[in-house]
């Protein structure tokens, strides 16, 4: 099979999916597969609710069609599978997207045909999990009959200034020639080029430590805030001073969540102790930095009641509701894990958030959501999520939104620490 040859289909349309079909669809035909009928509806209409690409952008992909029909998928050849890879209430990875998506494509699988995976995974899941269900359901015969890759995403949902072709992409294929052929057909979009695996388990183990290091150095930065507090030293002031350093790694402490760092680590520490070894520094950094919601409720509370405040029936603002700055993503956010801290003490919790929406999918109903802010409402505010729109504000505006002794807790750094009473 020849570059020219490919008719694309991108399996699995949110955050990583449409950005790759919009930048195919410049190149070549593309297939825009997802089961939701409504994101179908929603992608045909103009709009992307992840706010990843523009209506510009959809209005202009001409040779990008949009489908929930399987048959629509006859005419490709080369399928890309960009479903989530979540975990369970177990931590435990949940492949159940991943598997159905494969079942799906193994029911229109040809021979000659290529199948790239992009979803999150542990080392060999393409190869131990996904081939034998497409050999299964095609019939076909693997590295004979058709061909697989894996070409991990690094789409940074929110990242105007890192857009797709200008991240560099790993790639990887079960042949030498399939491997080839995908590596020249990433490289045709992505400007900042690419690096060819010399095998599958090796692209897959490169994704899946990318955000496991930044969660253990974040980690390591929330642990040292909690020292330092303790300590009664400012932590801000401290990593300012300790980067002045060449190689002093600029990492700050927060919430992690989100769909990846928040996840990743959980898929390696898996497969690690399936084979009967226990990842002790890994699991160590996931355990302290998925008590960091619990850790800010309590150091709220306490200085609270140092204040004399009421705690049952206090009113808290919590400003920011996704998992990261200026993006609608709210999936595995670490907030919710904060207000349901709080309102489990009594506390009438609100949050605002400018980048939700009410009827937002996945919202869960406890939280509260105001899209007005209430001058001398409050007697605590959490400074949650860095969105643009809070860092812009005046710090004499977020103080007006407290009660004569309310309390300023700002987890990201947006105001002056003279203008808050707590701070990571």
């Amino acid at each position: 099979m020849k570059l020219e040859d490919l008719t694309i289909a991108i399996i699995g349309l949110g955050y990583v999916g449409l950005p790759l079909a919009i930048a195919f669809s410049k190149k070549r035909k593309v297939v825009g597969f997802d089961i939701s009928i409504p994101r179908i509806k929603e992608l045909n209409g103009g709009f992307d609710n992840t706010l990843e690409v523009s209506q510009a952008d959809l209005n202009n992909a001409n040779n990008l069609y949009f489908t929930n029909d399987l048959t629509d998928l006859k005419d490709a050849n080369f399928y890309i599978v960009t479903v989530p890879t979540p975990i369970d209430s177990s931590n435990k990875p949940d492949l159940g997207p991943l598997i159905s998506a494969t079942r799906s494509i193994g029911s229109v699988l040809q021979k000659g045909d290529i199948v790239v995976y992009e979803s999150t995974v542990y080392p060999g899941t393409t190869e131990e999990e996904c081939v034998p269900v497409l050999e299964k359901i095609s019939g076909l015969t693997f590295n004979d009959d058709f061909f697989v890759g894996y070409s991990p995403e690094r789409i940074n949902p929110g990242d105007k200034t890192r857009p797709l072709e200008s991240i560099v992409k790993i790639t990887s294929g079960s042949s030498k020639e399939s491997g080839s052929l995908i590596n020249d057909l990433y490289l045709s979009i992505i400007s900042a080029g690419t690096h060819l695996a010399s095998s599958i388990k090796i692209a897959e183990a490169a994704k899946v430590i990318e955000n496991t290091q930044r969660d253990i150095n974040i980690g390591l930065i929330n642990e040292l805030a909690i020292i330092f507090n303790l300590l009664n030293i400012d932590t801000e002031e401290v990593l300012e001073a300790a980067g002045t350093k060449w190689n002093f790694l600029p990492f700050r402490p927060g919430l992690v969540g989100g769909h990846c760092i928040g996840v990743d680590p959980y898929y390696l520490t898996y497969k690690a102790q399936s084979i009967g070894y226990e990842p002790e520094l890994i699991l160590a950094a996931r355990k302290l930095n998925d008590g960091m919601a619990k850790y800010v409720s309590l150091e709220l509370v306490k200085f609270m009641i140092g204040k004399d405040i009421n705690i049952k029936d206090c009113n808290v603002l919590i400003m920011g509701l996704t998992f990261k700055e200026n993006c609608p993503d709210i999936r595995n956010t670490k907030v919710l894990d904060i207000i349901k801290e709080l309102s489990s003490l009594g506390m009438r919790v609100e949050c605002h958030d400018p980048w939700v929406k009410d009827d937002i999918e996945h919202l869960d109903s406890s939280v509260n959501m105001v899209r007005d802010l209430k001058v001398n409402n409050y007697d605590a505010v959490i400074l949650a999520v860095a969105h643009l729109e809070y860092v812009s504000m005046n710090p004499i505006d977020i103080r007006a939104l407290c009660k004569k002794d309310g309390a300023i807790y700002d987890l990201k750094n947006i105001v002056h620490k003279n203008n808050s009473d707590l701070r990571l």
